[in-house]
């Protein structure tokens, strides 16, 4: 069982009001459950500490760590919200509460499903803290699930996969996601589960030897360089995300370059730029397979430095080249930005931060987005006020699809849009658009403005003129040419990918549609046309 010591250990910087916030909710909780259970006969306390001890090493604040301990305290009766709220605050009390609530929905399928995702959405807008207690509930139960009913396994392992894993992923908590992933990954699908961890078992035995030995000719060329204060590991694949290459590759191992991969961590923006000349330097890199994540961010916060390089010991590998604070964001996303140091100082000084980085147009334009939402819990004679801002795709998700939470489109619209693999566009001004692959120019175009979408003369992508139903792939600059004369055509409809554009689409056709939203989708970005 996690002790109160284990999860202070975890609670670099707190002060000693925080150490004994969490050790009076630790006590408080234990006694809360005494004489529970949980399927797997263990106590039920075991649950909520592993939660909290999470919590704590994503770096959350003593508030939000209490509340892991105590988030189904209320639920299960043993504690009143009054007194939650007496003993805790009610900073707390929302947390919890919030918790309760998405705890109220689970995943049944089609039927179901829409007003749960609609509920979690909503839950999330409300407090960014409360879904990422959840997530760390979720990451346990999923450890401990062999011991759940087996008819229960699949659907939970559903959940997570299709909700919770993916809304990790947009928060940009990588190691979240990956964990939720591979936990549940065997329950759905256990013969492609064994087949994914024989092909990176296989890939492990042959590269191992040969990338430690890659691993120590770049570190006594770095330190000629004057580079030592760096540190390097191996990255293995998630066996989901192996899976979803595979399928994607038509099963082709051999085109697969990254199922092994050396990360290296330096101290600064430079030092990324200086070690990425020391590989190029060492070993051929592989054309059109280098990515430059910290000038181009993808959407959640994500930068590091990729290429893929042929080596002799090897084979092909790629490596990847980040300073500390970008592998902290890369691994727990938008907690990494919420620890108990910055939460109460107030956005205006975070935002005096960010802007101090050469990249923070890019890196932290989605980010500085979701900070308000975190930041505006303000504290007024006890009272906890919700939050003013909402993460844009968040906001966007909630309004687009209130009106139809109970419809199949809904449900689709969701997969497609925001579960989906996605690709990430540039307009001519450098903006990055996220969509989901296999879009094309009309859903790139309706991203943007309806209007920009309702009149596309042509397109060109990376500086060619391309047919409207060309694929858009990750990295490429698309430029919408528009005319008032041009207008949406039916073939349209099987063309675009999105549900945005389709319903954009059939407004403008004038076609009977359910889901037709009152007013046009219309976003604040950069037109990306002429």
């Amino acid at each position: 069982m996690t002790t109160v010591k284990e999860i202070v250990a975890e609670m670099t910087g707190a002060t000693s009001e925080d150490i004994a916030f969490v050790e009076k909710a630790y006590e408080y909780s234990k006694k809360a459950h005494e004489g529970q259970t949980r399927y797997s006969g263990e106590p039920y306390f075991v649950h909520a500490a592993a939660t909290a001890k999470t919590l704590a090493e994503y770096g959350m604040d003593a508030v939000t760590i209490a509340a892991g301990l105590l988030h189904d305290a209320v639920e299960d009766g043993r504690v009143s919200r009054e007194e939650m709220e007496k003993e805790f605050g009610k900073e707390m009390l929302f947390i919890v509460d919030g918790v309760t609530k998405l705890g109220t929905h689970k995943y049944r399928g089609a039927e179901r499903h829409a007003e749960s995702l609609r509920r979690l959405l909503v839950a999330t807008a409300s407090d960014i803290r409360v879904l990422i207690v959840k997530l760390a509930d979720r990451k346990h139960n999923m450890q401990t699930l062999e011991h759940v009913p087996e008819h229960k396994r699949r659907r939970i392992a559903l959940e997570t996969l299709e909700i919770y894993a993916p809304i990790a992923d947009r928060l940009g908590m990588g190691k979240m996601k990956s964990t939720l992933e591979d936990l549940a990954f065997p329950f759905v699908d256990p013969d492609a589960a064994r087949h994914a961890a024989e092909v990176r078992k296989l890939k492990t035995q042959e590269t191992e030897s040969g990338l430690a030995k890659v691993q120590k000719e770049l570190k006594q060329e770095l330190a000629k360089k004057g580079l030592t204060t760096f540190r390097t590991d191996i990255r293995m694949k998630g066996l989901w995300s192996l899976h979803q290459k595979l399928k994607r590759k038509h099963d082709d191992i051999s085109v697969i370059h990254d199922i092994a991969a050396l990360r290296i961590v330096v101290p600064t923006i430079e030092d990324c730029y200086t070690t990425l000349g020391t590989v190029h330097a060492l070993f051929k890199p592989l054309p059109g397979e280098f990515k430059d994540y910290i000038a181009f961010p993808k959407p959640n916060g994500y930068q590091s430095l990729h290429t893929t390089v042929v080596t002799p010991e090897a084979g092909i590998v790629e490596i990847q080249i980040r300073n500390e604070e970008m592998h902290r964001r890369a691994m727990f996303g938008i907690a990494s930005h919420m620890s108990y140091k910055q939460l109460g100082k107030g956005v205006e000084k975070l935002g005096t931060e960010v802007q101090k980085s050469r990249f923070s147009s890019l890196s932290f334009s989605w980010v500085r987005s979701l900070i308000p939402s975190l930041m505006k819990i303000t504290k007024k004679e006890g009272e906890v006020k919700g939050v003013t801002e909402v993460p844009p795709w968040l906001a966007e998700l909630s309004e687009a699809h209130a009106e139809m939470a109970g419809s199949e489109e809904f449900v689709e619209g969701l997969k497609e849009d925001f579960f989906s693999h996605r690709v990430f566009v540039f307009t001519p001004q450098g903006d990055v658009i996220d969509l989901p692959a296999d879009s094309t120019p009309i859903d790139f175009a309706y991203a943007i403005h309806s209007d920009l979408g309702d009149h596309i003369q042509g397109v060109k992508v990376n500086g060619k003129l391309v047919p409207f139903d060309t694929k858009l792939g990750n990295g490429e600059v698309v430029e919408i040419l528009r005319r008032d004369s041009a207008h949406p055509s039916s073939k349209w409809l099987d063309i675009a990918r999105t549900s945005l554009a389709r319903r954009n689409i059939r407004a403008t056709l004038g076609m009977t549609d359910t889901s037709k939203p009152k007013t046009p989708q219309k976003r604040k970005r950069s037109a990306g046309s002429k």
